[in-house]
């Protein structure tokens, strides 16, 4: 069976397993064999990468093959941002675009991301056709071309870039970082040890604001946690917000292209209030009313915003994948996913973790007014809204019968109630990777099995606190997961 499969974001694997030089390499030459068949071999494609492990050198080892393919490449230099690779794949008019990351990933793990010439996540029909290569490639059908790196530059096929300067560039068109600067702000900032290291404080230091960014250093490890900005991964994150007497905190994951935020007293803010905060923002800050796209994991409060504002909402399925087609088809103004992945249509069709920090910033400035005191207001108009997610980890070698079992048991799943509460509807997923269940009070509970992990994702949005921890146990129980 084909080892290599992209799922909601990519493909990845455990390094040094699935994930080798070897993998890089074919999915390297779909990328190189398509571009040519597109007839945009000169226009090339942007390969960038995090700060994992060993992630420079299988960008260069992707470069090589690329290169050898006959199609141009721009190689960055260091680490950064995955979203900075979207805009730099945008802005140089490239073809497509090759990011080296496992995003939020345990540290075993690397990626293989692609991006489309718009910047944002490479869609399904990109992805079958990439698949299709890949997959004989993996049996033994051909192999990938490849020229020794120093040949390539001396061929002048391989360009090097550093992708920071266009990104911050674009960055200070979005937001007023002057007015940020001299806010007199305390921001303690967390990149998790990642590729945005360093660029809270490009952005954001200088002047009044004292900007507090904690682990900065390159650590393949992450600190023994995975990079994604979620308690128990930020708990040192949360505390030192009110140790540091901070206005709000800032994190993103290990691309950065994920956000997270934790309140003036560190507490942690869901990312589906972190999404809902983000469209009132546009709403009532920047005076937008286009559409905006959500996942299927994603609040309930969005409903009720587009409804306050009149704004039309549509629901896919997880993935950027999904989100950007959508975004690009509705003209929506916005997307975004459960995961903490937001994308903006005046910026890219993509998610930027940093980006979506800023906006919220702008929010507290423009209001005057503390996360806290937001978050309430917002509560007042969109909510009441409490969330809650587990994660059932399973071994990659058992992942696919547990799939295939859970998918049947929900298949034929038809509860009347939950958690004490009437089910109006629901059932399984068009995607066929889960199933949603709607309760009488517009509460949600959904089952999802991952596409980037061997995981089961159980998910709820409950009216009041106290009922989600009793609702996410029949949902574990309902995959056989907690008896």
């Amino acid at each position: 069976m084909p080892g290599i499969v992209f799922g909601t974001d990519g493909w990845r694997a455990r390094i040094g397993e699935e994930y080798t030089f070897d993998t890089v390499r074919i999915c390297s030459q779909a990328v190189a064999q398509w571009v040519r068949d597109q007839g945009a071999a000169d226009r090339g494609v942007v390969i960038g990468f995090d700060r994992r492990f060993a992630s420079e050198h299988f960008a260069a080892a992707a470069a090589e093959v690329v290169a050898a393919n006959g199609v141009n490449v721009h190689l960055a230099t260091v680490a950064a941002p995955t979203q900075s690779f979207s805009w730099a794949t945008m802005r140089r008019k490239t073809k497509a675009g090759i990011v080296i990351t496992a995003s939020h990933n345990p540290w075993t793990d690397n990626g293989f991301k692609v991006k489309t010439e718009s910047g944002a996540a490479a869609p399904p029909s990109m992805l079958k056709e990439l698949e299709a290569i890949i997959h004989p490639l993996e049996q033994g059908k051909g192999r990938p071309a490849r020229m020794p790196f120093d040949d390539a530059v001396a061929k002048g096929l391989i360009e090097t870039f550093d992708p920071a300067p266009d990104y911050l560039a674009r960055v200070a068109e979005l937001v007023d970082l002057e007015a940020f600067r001299h806010a007199g702000y305390t921001l303690v900032c967390e990149p998790l040890y990642g590729s945005a290291s360093g660029y809270f404080t490009r952005l954001l230091g200088g002047g009044r604001t004292k900007v507090i960014e904690l682990h900065t250093e390159r650590n393949p490890f992450f600190g023994g946690v995975n990079p994604e900005p979620i308690p128990p991964n930020v708990n040192e994150f949360l505390a030192r917000v009110p140790a540091e007497k901070a206005d709000v905190g800032l994190a993103v994951d290990g691309d950065a292209d994920r956000a997270g935020l934790a309140d003036e007293t560190g507490r942690f803010v869901t990312t589906l209030t972190l999404y809902a905060l983000l469209m009132w923002y546009l709403l009532e800050v920047r005076k937008l009313r286009q559409p905006v796209v959500k996942t299927v994991n994603m609040t309930s409060m969005i409903d009720r915003l587009g409804e306050k504002y009149g704004v039309p909402v549509y629901e896919v399925p997880v993935g950027f994948k999904w989100i950007g087609p959508k975004m690009a088809e509705t003209g929506a103004m916005m997307g975004g996913e459960e995961s903490g992945g937001f994308g903006f249509a005046m910026h890219l069709p993509e998610r930027d973790g940093i980006v979506a920090d800023l906006f919220i910033l702008d929010l507290m400035l423009k209001t005057r007014k503390k996360p806290s005191q937001l978050i309430a207001e917002l509560m007042e108009i969109a909510g009441p809204s409490a969330y809650m997610r587990r994660d059932i980890h399973v071994s990659a070698a058992e992942y696919p019968a547990v799939r295939e079992r859970v998918m049947r048991e929900l298949g034929e799943a038809h509860p009347g109630t939950l958690g004490g509460r009437t089910v109006v509807r629901g059932g399984l997923l068009e995607t066929m990777d889960g199933a949603k269940f709607f309760r009488d009070d517009g509460s949600w509970l959904l089952l999802r099995l991952s596409g980037t992990e061997p995981l089961v994702r159980v998910y709820a949005e409950t009216r009041d606190e106290k009922e989600l921890a009793p609702l996410l146990d029949e949902g574990e129980r309902m995959i056989g997961g907690k008896k």
